[in-house]
Formats: structure tokens, sequence, C-alpha cells
């Protein structure tokens, strides 16, 4: 059906079923009122499916559509071990609570239909699930365990909230342990457990590198590239051309370094700078990477697939290719490169007071590393200054530059969250042996400082094109979280002020200021980010909460993440005068999905990466039970209190084994009180704990509370 006749249908079906003078009706009856021609009745049937997807109507139990009031929401389902649920709004900043009876047999990431109550029982609406839109699990990883007659898979996600029920014939030889990969079959109910078949075995659940095989399985990541891809990357020439050139401005002249880790290889920044008087001629040196990657190819098409690099602690599953992203696209050095630059001029201010970017050639004098960088700024060492004798005048520059870009920041108040994130280190068998503070030092920080301020510049000058784009955009936190973290803040003396509506970035930087260099520093920066809203990918610029940025994207990765591709597109396009009405609607149209699906494959990057962290960081513990620890709460629920310590592990102490007296979780005060003794325990109070038992598969470090 022609686009624009499907919106129009969409427009009269929507007006004729919020006519008064019709009931709710079966698709049949509505498609023999419309008089629906025969040949265009799937169309329909696809019209109505949209229409409920984007909860615009609903279906009734009998199969009836109506027009969906305000009380009834299309959002997702995140499902419970214990069998209750709530569903995401998006755009809302609550969730509703959905009771066991209420779930209508709807799964973990369900899409559903919600008729939210109207009054309410505590503090969180209450709902019940109408109908289920689309499942979002039709393959499942989870722990075979085998019967007589049937078998059954115990999924790794405990969101999932059910087992899986195997009949003999589809369990293709599997044995107790085995890993699997389960595809459902029938979702059942909530009084039937869904069924389905094993489609893949991974390996036993004590093998080697079986976990994080699971995790890359669940999360259902793309490893090998179609085929088709391969070819395309196989014409890729592995040099530039004089033909490539032309038309670029010439910028191998300029010192350039590129400073990264030991052990990366796609390296896709390199920096040059220089100062006349008081102005700094910064350059943030991307690579071209959609010189490569054209638009509607399908390298292009499984670059948006993937959405992102995914770095899991052994291995990284890459974007775009390793003979793209280690090679041509790399800015290696001694080699030439095609670069997508952008030049800024900065005042002793912090301010870019002009700027231009363009399509250049440049040639990286030396690979640097964090480590070498940190010897001549931090350490002074004498070797490695010699070793760099003619770059180090440019270091000490960018030391420069970089304090006066921070200060610029910290004054707007852009929030900093310099806390150690976790490292793990694992021995040759992918066991973990110990957990370890990513280093962040001055070399990490100037690279931070130069990327942001190409990012801001970049953002603002599409922003006042008006040009179709790709933001970064990052919301104002929820006013309910932040005021828990006020409450957790006041047990160590700390407090931030909120005004009526929102909570200013300045207050959350002033409160990391204070928290510098004490032991609880760790601790309150991580829960101060998890009060914040998920930054997200947007097609219009809504500004950036986090940095106090009014304009924001993401122009310095476009080896690894698709939005930077995109926008390198689009000022290519721009700048050779391409960018006509034509291509204008092309974009505007495109780029809100393009967005989604960058948001979405993050997320899920995101979650992979944690995953497996977290099972790694359990897999450590196992190690160490028995042992004592010191700790501090970090969480309280009705079901135990977590307790986090200073290596980032987090345990939970069961309420149940809190046995010298009942323990009552008080809401309100975020505290687990004894109803004998009163004796409580609050949020960000310090314990010591012995770790009792771990279950690397369900993620769950148990601890038990030892009284001092």
């Amino acid at each position: 059906m022609d686009k624009i006749l499907l919106e129009e249908r969409k427009k009269i079906l929507l007006e004729f079923l919020s006519s008064t003078e019709y009931k709710p009706m079966k698709l049949k009856e509505m498609a023999g009122i419309l008089q629906v021609p025969r040949n265009e009745k799937t169309d329909f049937r696809e019209i109505v499916e949209a229409l409920v997807a984007d909860g615009k109507i609903e279906a009734d139990n009998s199969g009836k559509y109506r027009v969906s009031d305000n009380n009834t929401k299309a959002g997702i389902f995140t499902g419970t071990q214990r069998g209750f649920g709530f569903v995401v709004i998006e755009g809302e900043d609550e969730d509703i609570f959905i009771p066991e009876s209420s779930t209508k047999g709807a799964l973990h990431n369900d899409k559903v239909l919600v008729s939210i109550k109207g009054e309410q029982t505590g503090k969180r609406r209450e709902g019940e699930i109408l109908c289920i839109i689309e499942r979002s699990n039709t393959t499942v990883v989870g722990t075979f365990e085998k019967s007589k007659n049937y078998g059954f898979v115990v999924p790794d996600n405990t969101k999932f909230g059910k087992d899986i029920f195997i009949q003999k014939e589809h369990t293709k030889g599997a044995v107790n342990g085995h890993k699997v990969v389960v595809k459902i079959t029938n979702f059942g109910d909530k009084s039937k457990n869904p069924e389905g078949r094993i489609i893949e075995i991974l390996g036993h659940i004590n093998d080697p590198g079986v976990d994080i095989k699971s995790v890359i399985a669940a999360y259902n990541l793309p490893l090998e590239f179609p085929e088709e891809v391969l070819k395309q990357v196989e014409k890729t020439e592995e040099e530039i051309g004089e033909e490539e050139i032309k038309g670029r401005k010439d910028l191998r002249d300029l010192p350039t370094v590129t400073i990264d880790g030991e052990d990366a290889k796609d390296l896709d920044d390199a920096i040059t700078l220089s100062k006349e008087g008081d102005i700094y001629h910064l350059g943030v040196h991307i690579a071209d990477v959609s010189h490569y990657v054209r638009e509607d190819t399908p390298l292009d098409k499984e670059a948006l697939n993937r959405g992102t690099s995914v770095y899991l602690v052994d291995r990284v599953i890459p974007m775009l290719p390793h003979k793209l992203s280690n090679g041509i696209c790399s800015l290696n050095a001694g080699t030439d490169r095609l670069a997508l630059s952008c030049l800024m001029d900065i005042d002793d201010k912090g301010n870019v007071i002009g700027h231009e970017i363009v399509e250049a050639v440049i040639c990286v004098n030396r690979r640097m590393t964090y480590t070498s960088v940190k010897k001549i700024l931090e350490d002074k060492d004498e070797a490695e200054m010699k070793e760099y004798e003619e770059l180090v005048p440019i270091f000490l520059l960018m030391e420069e530059l970089a304090e006066i870009l921070r200060e610029k920041r910290r004054k707007r108040g852009s929030i900093d969250f310099d806390f150690p994130e976790s490292k793990v280190i694992l021995n040759k068998e992918g066991h973990p042996v110990d957990i370890k503070p990513y280093d962040r030092n001055k070399a990490t920080k100037l690279i931070e400082d130069f990327m942001l301020i190409a990012n801001e510049t970049v953002a603002e000058d599409y922003f006042w094109q008006e040009i179709p784009f790709v933001y970064r955009v990052h919301e104002n936190p929820d006013s309910d979280r932040i005021k828990e973290l006020g409450i957790f803040i006041n047990n160590f003396g700390y407090s931030i002020r909120i005004g009526q509506e929102d909570i200013h970035p300045k207050e959350l930087q002033k409160l990391l200021r204070k928290i510098e260099g004490s032991s609880e520093e760790a601790l309150i920066s991580r829960l101060t980010l998890r009060s914040m809203k998920r930054a997200k990918y947007a097609a219009e610029s809504d500004g950036h909460f986090g940095l106090a940025a009014k304009y924001y994207c993401h122009f310095t990765s476009p080896i690894r993440r698709y939005p930077d591709l995109q926008i390198h597109r689009i000022i290519k396009e721009n700048l050779k005068g391409g960018l006509g009405e034509k291509r204008f609607n092309h974009y505007h149209k495109i780029l809100p999905d393009v967005a989604r699906q960058a948001s979405i494959t993050e997320r899920r990057a995101d979650d992979a990466e944690r995953d497996v962290l977290k099972l790694k960081k359990v897999e450590y513990m196992s190690d160490h039970i028995g042992e004592e620890f010191d700790g501090v709460i970090s969480g309280i629920t009705s079901w135990g209190m977590y307790v986090e310590l200073p290596n980032t592990v987090e345990g939970l102490v069961r309420v149940a084994d809190m046995e010298d007296d009942f323990y009552v979780y008080e809401e309100e005060k975020y505290a687990m009180t004894g109803e004998h003794t009163r004796k409580s325990y609050k949020l960000g109070q310090k314990v010591k704990v012995e770790v009792v038992d771990t279950d690397k598969w369900q993620k769950v470090i148990d601890f038990r509370l030892i009284e001092e």
C-alpha cells in the first residue's frame, strides 16, 4: 500500500473508532463498514496492528477493537522471578506495577498494552495487561535439566520467570548441565509454562568460555559477518590512493599523535595542537570511515544492525570487520590516512572562537599509549621524556589546554564521574584472578577533554545550520531518584539542594567534589550515576544534563559507533553542497529510526558487558567463600540488603538470614529495622560481612552480617 494512503487509512480508522455512534467491533466488521477491498485486507490488518503497537487502539478479550483511553498505554514488560512485573512506558518516569494475577502470560521484555488503574496503591501505580502486542524472546539461553521422559531449561535471565518445557524429541541430545539455546514454540499462559525446542548446545556449564558464549547468545550478539559483507570488504584497498586525496586539506606536515591503551588496535582519533599568543589551535582528526562504509550497502546495513562494538572481558565484538577497523580505517602511525577533522581555535578561557570542519589527509607521527603520556606528564620520567623528546612540548601544551577546558566545563556544572570502573583480570583458562580499577590519569583525561569539545562544537554547528542530525541527549533525572540519593548521602553527612522541579547538575558536581578522596567516593559516585537517566541518541537536540551542555553529539568514534558514522555522512554531504531538499527529506525520514536503533544496540551492549562483569565477579568471589570483608550497604529491599565491597563487588544479605530479630523494610526511611530490638540498618552504613555462597548463573553472591 502507498505510504500516503496507509497514513490516510490510519487516520480514517482512528476517526472511525473515535466516533460515538460506533461501538467496539471486530476486524471483519470494521473492514466491511469501511469497504476495504478484498486485495487490501492484509494491508488493513497491518494498519490495525500498527495502531495497537502504538497504543492508539486496543483489543479486548473477545477481539473487539476500540480507541485507547488515557489509562491504556503501550510499554515494555519487565518480569521478575516471583511472578509479578512492571511495565515501562517510554517518556514516563514511573513504571506500572503488574501483580502476578494480571500479567496475562507476558514474559520479560514483551511489548504489552496495559490498563492503568485510576486509584493508586501506596506510591506506585498499578495496572493490568490487556494484551501482548509483540513477543521479544523467541530464543532463550539457559541450563538444561533432564527428566525421564522430558526436559526443561532454566533461563539464565531470572526476569524470564518461568522454566521452559522441552519434549524428549526436541532435546537435541542435551544432558544435565548443558548450556543451551531454546527456540520457544509455545509461550504458555499464567497457568502453563512455555514450551520450546533446543536449537544449539553451547557446552557444559563447567567448560571454560561457555559463560561468555552464553551471554553472547542471550543478547543475540552477531559474531560472524555475512558473506556479502566480507566480499564487499575484500575489495577495499590496503592503502589510500592519490585520487582519494584530491580536494582534501593536506595536514600531513602537522605533528600528529594518537593516544590509546596498549592493546587498542582500532585507532580512530588523532590530535594536533599548537599555540599562537593566547590562542590554541586544536585539531581533532577522526578516521573517515564513511569513505569506506557507503550508505545502503551490505556493510552499512550490518553496521546499523550491530550499532556498536561490544567490549566483553576477554574479547571485542566489532561493529566493522577487522580489515577496516584495524586496517585502512585505523589511524596507524607512519601511514597516510583519510580523516574528517574538526579544527578549533580556542582562547585562554576555553571558548571556541572559531572552527572549521574539513575532509583531510593526515599522517600520524607517533602512536602513543596512555602509560607513556602519563609517565611524561605525571611522573616526569626521564627515559620516557628522552624517547619522545620532540613531542614533549606538545604534551605539556595538551595538559595546559585540557585543564582550561575542564575548568570551563566545571564552572557551567558538568559532572565528572571520576570513579574506578572494574577491570577483571583473567588467567589463560578465563578464570578471574583479580579485580582492579581502570586507571584514569592525565593522559586519559586530556583525550576525553579534546573529544568532548569536538563533539560539542560539531553539534552546535549543525544545530544552528538546521540540518538533520543525530544528537546525544541526556534528560534531567527523575525527582524521586534524586530524593532517594539525598537520603542515602545524608547517612554520610552530605546533602544536595533540590529545587521545586529539577536539580541543577552543579549540585551533583558539588557533591562529587566534596566526596573526592574519601573512602565512600566510589560508592556515592556510582549511586549518583545510577540516579540519573540513561543518555540516548535522538534526531532532536534536547541538551545533555550530565555535561551541562546545550548541544552534544557523538562525532569521534565512527569505527565503533554507528551514530558517529551517520553524522560523518551528513557532514561530508553538506561540505560538498549535496544536501538539497531531497536529501533533507531523506535524512528527516531515516534519522529517528537510526537514533532509536543506536540507542537499543547501545543498551544491549551495555547490558551484555555488565552481565559478563557480574559473572566474572561472582566467579572470583567463589574463591573467597568463608572470608570476611568490610563493605557499605548500597541498597535495601523487602527481601534483603545489598552490600558493596571496596573492589566494587556487590552481594546480598537476605532478610531471612538475619536471625537476631524479625526485620521489616521501612520504605520511607530506606532502612531495615528489627521489630523487637529496633536495631536499624540504613543506606550507606558500614558493615562487615562474610561470603557464604555464590551462584554464578544467577549472578548472586550471598553475604552474612558479622556482628562487631
